[in-house]
């Protein structure tokens, strides 16, 4: 298997942006984005496709199982995980690699996310009391857990803006997982912060939907979060 990869590259967010491809052979039919984009920093040196010395691809990895959000990048124009994306099912030839847009550049494939945690903490996204979740519940609360806040539901969604006050999809998720968890006492805070930072700025166009690399039921938990939060049918 045969495939170029056309990765933009800036060395930092002053820099205008260019374009470098490289070429990546494999016989390995379960070979990622996120595999090739090591294979390409472990050679030395490393050549793009003219054969012209390039400094190291610079992006982000950690636990490369779909478990930590750390890859995530617009791949063929569709924010996703590197490491979930298989080089095999992709058509063409030519793999279009770009950083997430909505998030400032540190260089390359690589952004700041800290915007959205600094979100979750000015929402105040924890619990105050200890407390037991009852059963009815738990299922709720399991699907909100499972968010890497990995930014991809961000990236598509019309209304986020790191300035803005809005925290989208980001923050509805574990906030809906909050409010299935709470006391009555937190519920009542989740409630304010969810109207203020989720239901006040979200146009409900649902971009996201279909777009959470741990395929969240990003509808359904809306759905209840809306009831509970802001219809006051806990």
């Amino acid at each position: 298997m045969r495939k170029i990869l056309d990765i933009a590259r800036r060395a930092s967010a002053s820099e205008p942006e260019r374009r470098q491809r490289f070429v990546y052979e494999t016989d390995d039919e379960r070979a990622t984005v996120a595999s090739a984009l090591r294979a390409l920093n472990e050679r030395s040196p490393l050549l793009d496709a003219d054969g012209v010395p390039a400094e190291p691809i610079r992006w982000e990895c950690s636990c490369l199982q779909k478990k930590c959000g750390a890859c995530a990048m617009v791949i063929d124009g569709v924010p996703r995980l590197a490491c979930d994306v298989r080089l095999a099912q992709l058509r063409r030839e030519v793999v279009r690699v770009d950083p997430l847009r909505k998030f400032p550049l540190v260089a390359d494939l690589m952004v700041d996310r800290s915007a959205v945690f600094a979100r979750l903490n000015e929402l105040q996204t924890w619990l105050d009391e200890q407390v037991e979740l009852p059963q009815r519940r738990s299922e709720v609360a399991y699907e909100g857990s499972r968010c890497l806040q990995c930014g991809c539901c961000l990236e598509v969604c019309p209304n986020f803006a790191v300035e803005g006050g809005f925290g989208g999809m980001a923050a509805m998720v574990p906030l809906s997982r909050l409010l299935a968890e709470a006391t009555p006492a937190d519920r009542k805070r989740l409630a304010r912060a969810y109207r203020a930072g989720v239901y006040g700025g979200c146009g409900t166009s649902l971009a996201c939907r279909n777009i959470c690399p741990a395929g969240i039921d990003i509808s359904g938990l809306m759905a209840r979060s809306n009831a509970a939060a802001v219809w006051r049918r806990w």
